[in-house]
């Protein structure tokens, strides 16, 4: 009894001292406290980050030129896009969600907008409902959504991974708090017999037509997290979708983190967590809506026809484009929308707009954790020179937090374009210790080496 009496004592004297020194508390890994600590003193330990990432961009932003319309078919998009409707803009899909230094530039012509997209992926029919079984749920440990997510996708094919399996080669570091969509990519092209491609810009029935295909599809979308956790704020997160039903008006997902309740770990039925139509609609788009078909090599030729013209990144990004417009039109204050159009000039090539599509979006404000996941705004920055944007936002993404190796990558290439060579250096290989397996980096500090 004496000896339970010293530690309990022992125990509060900790407690209080943590309390009294919030720096000690933010040492702790944050998925220790995550598990461990109470809420009151997760609250404590995280550090405190403003709504937004950056303060509003000051100088003005000529927005009808990012849209490339006038105000009065500005009106007339907007009025058709506020249709009611329980599916997004007709079926367009892209490429990863972030800036890929790969992607095929395209002139910087002006894309006139079409009044109405027009669906390429009609040859594949869309049956009312449609359910995939034989999947195993797994819990997700701290920041493994992505791991977790892919080995429920693995299981899916009869492969018994864990996340810990994928995690591997997915994130190495595990406080590494994104994998992207092409990571995600080339674990399945890599490491297993099955293949795997990312698209962006889904639309509802390109999901529907997957699934009533046998084709397992993992969403990429934000989250406001429920109950309790809400003090958390808005995250990315992905999600596994294994069934839909047009009568329910939505589909069945498999969810790593809240399984089938509102407390994180706690529950997962066989039948998945429900994701309205409208759910979707809201959440998706805050990435793009990114997607990502996960199937056997012999289901290509379907994989195509659904996909459509979209498999090809050039029109899928000018597909893309036309939607993000319509988007950003119908809903000029959503910051989301605008993030989405940064990251298609960016495909496209098209950098100094953008750069004010990104500024846009920022003087809405966006989710302090946005950078976690999309770097579009580093490289947009970096090629019209605004080197010093660049390292601001990086500073204020890896404050308290040095967990992405993209924002150690392009604060080190910002830094090299303003000659500090050194600085640039030491971000490259804080880069690539954090993620040997983020190619970018190690090309870069091999480039010093080479004295190139």
């Amino acid at each position: 009894m004496r000896r339970r009496v010293v530690f309990g004592f022992i125990a509060l004297l900790m407690i209080v001292g943590l309390l009294l020194t919030p720096t000690l508390l933010r040492a702790i890994p944050p998925r220790y406290q995550a598990r461990y600590l109470p809420a009151v003193l997760q609250e404590i330990a995280s550090p405190k980050t403003e709504s937004a990432i950056l303060p509003t961009v000051s100088s003005p932003i000529d927005v009808d030129a990012l849209l490339d319309t006038d105000p009065v078919q500005s009106e007339a998009i907007t009025q058709q896009v506020n249709t009611p409707t329980h599916t997004p803009p007709p079926t367009f899909t892209p490429v990863p969600s972030q800036a890929d230094e790969t992607a095929t530039a395209i002139p910087e012509t002006p894309t006139p907008l079409p009044p109405t997209p027009t669906p390429t992926n009609t040859a594949v029919p869309i049956p009312a409902s449609a359910r995939l079984e034989n999947f195993r749920h797994q819990f997700q440990d701290w920041n493994n959504c992505g791991p977790a997510t892919m080995a429920m996708t693995m299981s899916y094919f009869g492969l018994n991974v864990t996340q810990y399996d994928t995690a591997a080669f997915l994130k190495p570091n595990p406080e590494d708090r994104n994998v992207s969509p092409y990571e995600m990519v080339n674990y399945v092209n890599e490491f297993t017999d099955f293949s795997a491609v990312t698209r962006t810009n889904g639309s509802a029935d390109t999901i529907k037509r997957l699934i009533s295909q046998g084709i397992p599809v993992i969403l990429e979308i934000g989250i406001e997290p429920p109950g309790e956790y809400r003090w958390l704020g808005w995250y990315g997160h992905y999600l596994l979708v294994v069934a839909y039903d047009d009568a329910a008006e939505q589909f069945w997902v498999y969810d790593s983190w809240l399984g089938t309740s509102l407390v994180p770990g706690e529950n997962a039925d066989s039948q998945g967590r429900a994701l309205t139509y409208d759910d979707l609609d809201i959440f998706w788009p805050q990435f793009n809506r990114n997607y990502i078909a996960v199937y056997q090599d012999y289901e290509q030729p379907i994989v195509d026809e659904v996909i459509g013209e979209n498999m090809v990144d050039e029109t899928m990004w000018q597909n893309n484009l036309s939607v993000a417009r319509v988007d950003a039109a119908s809903d000029p204050n959503n910051a989301f929308y605008w993030f989405n159009l940064g990251t298609v000039y960016n495909a496209l090539g098209q950098y100094e707009q953008a750069a004010s599509a990104f500024d846009q979006a920022r003087s809405i404000g966006l989710p302090w954790r946005m950078m976690w996941y999309q770097f579009g705004p580093y490289e947009a920055y970096y090629q019209v020179g605004r080197y010093e944007d660049v390292i601001l936002l990086a500073d204020v993404t890896l404050k308290d937090r040095p967990y992405f190796e993209e924002s150690f990558y392009y604060r080190g290439r910002a830094n090299a374009a303003l000659g500090n060579t050194a600085e640039a250096e030491k971000d490259w290989t804080a880069s690539n210790k954090f993620n040997p397996n983020y190619e970018p980096a190690s090309t870069a500090l091999a480039q010093i080496g080479s004295g190139n």
